[in-house]
């Protein structure tokens, strides 16, 4: 085989034994086995929610178990394809075929070499994003909206589904706020390094003389919550508001008071929902949002506390971290990671992936 060719494959070899090694794949088969075992048993469904559980936790075992076979077998044809356009006599089109699968099955390690940097104790949960619009006015209201479908059209391209809980609309266009949880493997490691200020600079359409606006929006990302996690909220810190629902304009959703807000009173974090229909369900979504916002409270009070004892300074998440140029040129650039493209409407569109990647590479040198 050429040598450059050899050597290629043998550096891809590696970092695939790498990723197999840390996924420990003999340890995966082993809770594949104990988790079919479980789903096997006729009471299973006494309790939905243990059910529910098992069955998500199985289905993303042999997901992942599967992910790394396929690589590992199309490691193996990629070498029988070289093989083949060397045998050939360097056939052209063979030796273009297996360069393309070169590159992307290059790409789909990396991405997997990623997913074993996210260790994190709820690094495997679903993610729960809220954006709000920060200073820039209606710009500003116009920008977390785009945010917004930016992570949607990200999951859409993954094929993760997306739960919208609340969305507070602005009077002009855009969104004061929105509230939605992502279902997906390792969303809350993955998407956490998206949390921070987002920062957009373009002419502003809503100027009439076309001045060129800076405008900001933040992002807060918090784990899900399972029933493993205790997180105590007495009722008695709570004040509960309920309102109409109302969508783009103030069109009313229905005619009943079914919206509901809750106020923690001790922190004073605020959360509503009316995405449901009935006022219990949307107190019950409120309040599992909630639960989210206050463990994520918590992971944050324990990593300062490490910080300090470690005497380092990680920086605030609340800093500016992302730039979103639209005028005048193009670019949309990670302040921490450096990490930068010229192509802000495929970004906008939800082609972040790079930026993902950059961030959690970034926050293991931490």
């Amino acid at each position: 085989m050429n040598p450059d060719v050899a050597a290629l494959l043998k550096e891809l070899s590696t970092s695939l034994a790498n990723v197999e090694a840390v996924m420990d794949l003999e340890g995966l088969r082993a809770q594949i086995a104990e988790l079919e075992e479980q789903a096997a048993k006729p009471d299973l469904w006494d309790n939905p929610d243990e059910a529910q559980q098992v069955t998500s936790r199985l289905s993303h075992r042999q997901g992942e178990l599967r992910r790394i076979e396929d690589l590992r077998s199309r490691f193996d044809d990629l070498s029988v394809l070289y093989e083949l356009a060397e045998e050939d006599g360097g056939d052209a089109d063979t030796t273009a075929e297996a360069d393309a699968e070169y590159a992307k099955l290059k790409g789909d390690i990396s991405a997997l070499e990623v997913r074993t940097l996210l260790s994190g104790e709820y690094d495997g949960r679903d993610a729960l994003m809220t954006i709000r619009s920060e200073a820039g006015g209606v710009d500003a209201a116009d920008f977390a909206e785009m945010l917004m479908r930016m992570y949607l059209r990200w999951s859409e391209r993954h094929g993760y589904s997306i739960d919208v809980y609340d969305t507070s609309y602005a009077e002009e266009a855009g969104i004061k706020s929105a509230t939605f949880k992502v279902t997906a493997p390792y969303a809350y490691g993955t998407l956490s390094v998206e949390q921070g200020t987002h920062r957009l600079v373009r002419i502003s359409p809503f100027d009439n003389q076309g001045r060129r606006q800076t405008s900001f929006a933040a992002v807060e990302v918090a784990p899900v919550v399972e029933q493993t996690d205790h997180v105590e909220i007495d009722e008695k810190d709570l004040r509960v508001d309920v309102y109409r629902s109302s969508g783009p304009g103030g069109q009313g959703v229905n005619t009943t008071d079914s919206a509901v807000r809750l106020t923690h009173l001790p922190t004073g974090i605020v959360v509503s929902c009316q995405n449901e229909r009935s006022q219990l369900q949307n107190k019950a979504s409120a309040m599992a949002v909630l639960q989210a916002k206050l463990l994520e409270r918590r992971r944050q009070e324990q990593q300062a506390k490490m910080d300090a004892l470690k005497d380092t300074s990680t920086g605030s998440w609340g800093n500016q971290m992302r730039t979103y140029v639209l005028h005048p040129y193009q670019m949309v650039k990670d302040l921490r990671t450096e990490f930068e493209v010229g192509n802000p409407s495929a970004v906008l569109d939800g082609d972040i992936d790079g930026f993902l990647e950059a961030g959690i590479r970034w926050r293991r040198t931490r």
